[in-house]
């Protein structure tokens, strides 16, 4: 009986053997698939632009206020608690960078490194510099270091603009949140999408309004820990840096911006090449209409802006700007009023050519003004 049945039973192993072996095989090639699955598009840009985005820590000293009796006793509390003194104190800062040229270079937010003494960096592989302030432009909020690490072989991003920045596309936003808090400098990546380009956002700062011109808008998860780190794409190029957020409660709402790569890019080349960003000669003074002087001239409107002078060999002489026209455009913008004006000539850098649009008479013309460095 065992004989019988013997051959049956071999052939039942054999191909219980078999099909296993298949499974394993079909195993291994679905492993496989869900591994090139999940190496997608984003890690792959967080794996580019990662190794160059650093932790900048900084030491200032600022004046605070506190208790002008800090260490006294219960019985003093009750008579003193009201009275405060100010007094300067040394604070540690942290906020994040992104090594952009393989000599140590550095750009971060000017408000990271504001009123800084002593400047350290941290790369995402743990090795420690010395970093030397460059210089910086709070206008635009960023600010360049440059790295003591000659020969150290320093991972780098590159800032070289991409074709275009898309609205809806992937990004990932890469920088250091909690630096010392979490004792680890590998960044922290989060990812969102571009919601707006071209934001132009007023925001009052010590007393005094600044306009960030042509912003990139993401509904990344940045946190303040974040500012001067990276926002790249899924093809891993850095499209900006990481400035600031809308928040009540100083965490992430998915509201934050970027400076565009390409303004990015300008700034550094005036800093390094010049020690600072030049100031603009425009060479025109502009005014309000106010109806009379509407009336007077005949104007029909109190919109715009009227030339009030021109400097004498100036951008706008030379286009051919004269007392008396009416501004209605400049750039892309429409001036309306002298609010206006000054948004869409905030920001410009010598070299831009900037359109004016005015009306002299019953004509109206295009002027294109070239700016220069006042001297």
């Amino acid at each position: 009986m065992i004989r019988r049945f013997l051959p049956g039973a071999l052939v039942v192993v054999a191909v219980l053997t078999a099909a296993t072996g298949l499974h394993a095989q079909n195993s291994d090639r679905a492993n496989a698939s869900l591994d090139t699955g999940r190496r997608n598009a984003i890690v792959r840009a967080a794996e580019r632009v990662g190794p160059a985005v650093v932790t900048v820590s900084v030491l200032r000293t600022q004046l605070v206020e506190g208790p002008a009796f800090p260490q006294q006793s219960e019985f003093f509390y009750p008579f003193f608690q009201n009275l405060r003194r100010r007094y300067w104190q040394q604070v540690q800062g942290i906020g994040s960078g992104v090594i952009v040229s393989g000599d140590g270079v550095v750009v971060t937010n000017y408000h990271v490194l504001k009123g800084a003494r002593d400047i350290k960096v941290t790369l995402a592989d743990g090795r420690e510099f010395k970093a030397r302030y460059l210089g910086g432009e709070e206008l635009y909020d960023l600010a360049f270091l440059r790295l003591d690490a000659d020969g150290a072989g320093l991972p780098v991003a590159s800032l070289e603009e991409s074709e275009e920045v898309l609205i809806g596309e992937w990004v990932v936003a890469i920088g250091n949140p909690f630096g010392y808090l979490l004792d680890d400098p590998q960044p922290t990546v989060t990812v969102g999408v571009v919601s707006a380009t071209g934001r132009d956002i007023l925001s009052e700062r010590e007393g005094s309004d600044t306009i960030y011109k042509d912003m990139i808008q993401t509904d990344d998860a940045i946190n303040p820990g974040n500012s001067g780190g990276a926002l790249a794409n899924a093809l891993g190029e850095v499209i900006g840096i990481n400035t600031f957020i809308f928040s009540r409660s100083g965490g992430s709402h998915g509201i934050g911006f970027a400076m565009p790569v390409g303004t990015v890019r300008r700034v550094m080349d005036e800093i390094i090449n010049h020690g600072q960003v030049r100031e603009v000669w425009v060479g025109v003074r502009i005014q309000e209409i106010p109806a009379a002087l509407a009336e007077s001239l005949d104007l029909g409107s109190t919109e715009g802006v009227i030339v009030a002078s021109v400097d004498e060999g100036s951008p706008a002489d030379t286009a051919g700007l004269r007392r008396g026209d009416v501004v209605l455009e400049i750039g892309d913008d429409v001036t309306r009023n002298f609010e206006d004006a000054r948004r869409a000539l905030y920001g410009r850098l010598v070299g831009d050519r900037v359109r004016f649009l005015a009306r002299r008479g019953s004509d109206v013309k295009e002027y294109v003004l070239k700016l220069v460095e006042r001297e």
